[in-house]
């Protein structure tokens, strides 16, 4: 999973970023089609919808992906929950997607970048806590995640083929 969210095509996609941030995210994350080189539609991360993908697909580990693209952001929105016409709720709405409004937590950013990075530790603490609270809100531990897009770049928490 990516550490923001993208859609390709039509469609609603509540947390879309219709602004320069979801520029930015679009440009640093090279969020374009590789065939049609049509930009990607980008936005904040969706925890409703990665619980309900967690739990249906039986997860029990996330690769998070493109963490550096949010480096240098003041704040990280992420969304917990959404105001439907039947009230707030933290569950994915796949019958009334159009209608819901997201209801964002916002997180520090960071500055520092990441590609230099080989453990969780030599991370920023907000980014540390970034990935926590993801963890936390997912019910999903992080086994892998990428800080560039070198294959150096990524840090291995738990590796399945070493247990």
């Amino acid at each position: 999973m990516k550490a923001y969210c993208t859609r390709v095509g039509g469609g609603p996609f509540p947390t879309e970023l219709h602004d320069d941030i979801g520029e930015r995210i679009r440009k640093v994350g090279a969020e374009f089609g590789s065939v049609t080189g049509r930009p990607r539609r980008t936005g904040w991360l969706d925890l409703p919808a990665l619980r309900y993908a967690v739990r249906v697909n039986g997860l029990d580990g996330l690769a998070i992906t493109k963490l550096d693209v949010l480096t240098g952001l003041e704040e990280i929105k992420v969304c917990v929950a959404y105001d439907t016409p039947s009230g707030r709720t933290t569950d994915f709405p796949h019958d009334d997607l159009e209608r819901a409004v997201p209801v964002y937590k916002s997180l520090p950013g960071w500055k520092q970048d990441l590609a230099s990075a080989r453990s969780l530790d030599e991370l920023p603490a907000e980014c540390r806590d970034y990935l926590r609270f993801i963890e936390t809100e997912a019910e999903c531990r992080a086994v892998l995640v990428s800080v560039g897009s070198r294959r150096e770049e990524t840090i291995v928490l738990d590796d399945p083929f070493l247990r």
